[in-house]
């Protein structure tokens, strides 16, 4: 099995709609030892059960936010596993009147808490790992189109993501120094509990379907599946990238068109 042997933290699992779960669920059954984190107690109650699902031993409590938190993972992960040989950053919040208000309205108490939750944490989350993470470790984290280009309602997260390819691209050239690699999965629009947050996401789950080169969403397990991939040893020579699982959408200038029964061309504006 490609992932037998490896060990690796999956941070920011919510539950088993979650794209990390889809990416946990990938590493498990390529034989991959498992750690979790979970937010709060709420979402222990989630967690854990998926944890002792794929025979993990190691489920801990990590608000980013929470400085007793982060300083005692490593401790954790260095007491129960030794080290991990991959990190999976699967965090992101923003406060929800910065994705409902119009983005010139975005305060700056909230823009602080975006970027400081969806990538700083990142930053610090690797720095805190570093006497764990093995010398070949793999670091991925999960972006999203709307850092590229302008989606309805993404707001300030748009920004954030922007921020965070950034620094994957900046992390890999400094950890690249030490043989470790960090790359980040832009995956197409899934129903998460995330995504909840998104206004009018049901109609961007439409239009991605429609006008997407394969005429498809894509699912977690074929996220999950890339991101066994670049977690792998088989992406050994990978790094700074940002990967795309959107079925092709992020290629898209225009809406796809079709030819009608004269020959002319239609766009493909909705599924109905």
């Amino acid at each position: 099995m490609i992932m037998k042997g490896k060990k690796g933290l999956i941070v920011g699992l919510a539950n088993d709609k979650s794209i990390a779960y889809g990416i946990a669920k990938a590493c498990k059954e390529q034989g991959a030892e498992l750690a979790f984190t979970y937010l709060n107690e709420a979402l222990e109650r989630r967690v854990r059960p998926i944890a002792e699902s794929f025979g993990s031993k190691g489920v801990y409590e990590l608000d980013v936010s929470c400085e007793e938190h982060m300083s005692s993972i490593a401790e954790h992960i260095r007491r129960d596993y030794g080290e991990i040989d991959f990190l999976v950053h699967s965090v992101a919040y923003a406060p929800k009147e910065a994705l409902t208000n119009a983005f010139l309205k975005t305060t700056q108490e909230a823009f602080d808490i975006a970027l400081r939750t969806s990538v700083f944490s990142l930053i610090d989350l690797t720095n805190r790992l570093e006497g764990v993470l093995a010398p070949n470790a793999s670091i991925l984290t999960l972006s999203y189109l709307g850092g590229v280009r302008y989606i309805p309602n993404y707001n300030v997260m748009g920004v954030a993501k922007a921020a965070l390819e950034s620094t994957v691209r900046y992390m890999a050239v400094e950890l690249g120094a030490k043989g470790q690699r960090v790359n980040a999965i832009s995956a197409g629009p899934i129903k998460t509990l995330a995504s909840a947050g998104i206004g009018d996401f049901k109609a961007i789950l439409n239009w991605n379907e429609v006008n997407a080169p394969m005429r498809k969403n894509v699912t977690i397990d074929e996220v999950g599946n890339s991101a066994m991939y670049l977690l792998s040893d088989l992406a050994s020579g990978v790094s700074g990238e940002i990967h795309y699982v959107d079925a092709g959408y992020n290629i898209m200038g225009l809406a796809a068109v079709e030819k009608d029964e004269k020959g002319k061309s239609v766009y493909r504006f909705n599924n109905n």
